[in-house]
């Protein structure tokens, strides 16, 4: 099912006709041909996730595409680390926009403390044994209870 959501893109300088019917035979979602302004490029790709069912917001300033898991109601900024939940931006600190990044990635999937700890905090890092427990409080807090669930001696 993995495969099922692999987009391909040529982006390439190739832009006779053969060429694209090459590559959409092979399994192209699109065929990029250069020269393309970077705004432009990016414009593509964010349309493509949009029809993948992706949310996407390019930022103007940057010209960065940034997207969220389907997460209905929360899109993750990640160039300055802030949540729009429900239309309201929220500026997080870099380890709570880290953790909801993380679950935000899997929406199905209950992360155990260690696999959450192992990808948020590096190995160095001292932590305290409720230092998951406080974090995931704070960002109940700030976005509200529906968007976590906590499976009891799971994750």
């Amino acid at each position: 099912k993995q495969h099922e959501k692999t987009m391909i893109v040529f982006l390439t300088a190739r832009a006779e006709d053969y060429s694209q019917i090459a590559g959409f035979t092979a399994g192209a979602d699109d065929y990029i041909a250069k020269p393309i302004r970077p705004r432009v490029l990016l414009s593509r790709i964010a349309a493509l996730l949009r029809r993948r069912g992706t949310d996407v917001m390019v930022t103007a300033e940057t010209g960065s595409v940034t997207t969220a898991t389907n997460s209905p109601g929360i899109i993750a900024d990640r160039e300055r680390f802030l949540i729009v939940c429900e239309g309201t931006e929220i500026v997080l600190p870099k380890k709570e926009f880290e953790l909801l990044s993380l679950l935000m990635s899997k929406p199905d999937k209950v992360f155990t403390r260690d696999e959450i700890f192992a990808r948020v905090w590096d190995a160095h890092s001292i932590v305290g044994e409720r230092t998951i427990d406080v974090h995931i409080r704070k960002l109940r807090e700030k976005i509200g209870e529906k968007y976590l669930k906590t499976v009891k001696g799971v994750g």
